[in-house]
């Protein structure tokens, strides 16, 4: 079974959010979704400073299955990305919602997480996912 955490907001792009300091989001993919893509190799991700709309797509991930496009979860502007990934892309497989973050958001309207999963909507996403 796939580790969800609680303190976590969660996407049906399999995305995580987590609310820190600021009023800044810090953003990766879920366990469910490393273990769907197998051994990551390759991480695009958007440029700090760069404007987001949610939804939209804003980089991609390259494993050794497939490569998948990683969206925007909230509108805003990208205040840091993980440069680690360049080297260590296996990152997000080791510790998808630690080392394996993928970039830091500031949202346009921080009430915007309201509007993504609870920890127990995204179990039952993923449950009905994996019963398809």
């Amino acid at each position: 079974m796939s580790s969800v955490p609680e303190h976590l907001k969660y996407t049906k792009e399999h995305e995580w959010v987590e609310a820190r300091d600021g009023g800044r989001v810090r953003v990766g993919i879920t366990d469910f979704a490393q273990r769907q893509l197998g051994d990551i190799v390759f991480v695009e991700t958007p440029k700090a400073g760069e404007g987001l709309k949610a939804g939209e797509p804003v980089g991609n991930l390259e494993s050794v299955k497939a490569v998948c496009e990683l969206y925007a979860p909230l509108s805003g502007r990208v205040l840091a990305v993980n440069d680690d990934l360049d080297a260590d892309p296996d990152l997000i497989n080791n510790d998808p919602y630690g080392d394996g973050w993928i970039m830091e958001i500031e949202p346009d309207d921080a009430e915007d997480l309201d509007g993504l999963l609870s920890t127990a909507q995204y179990e039952e996403y993923i449950a009905e996912d994996a019963s398809e």
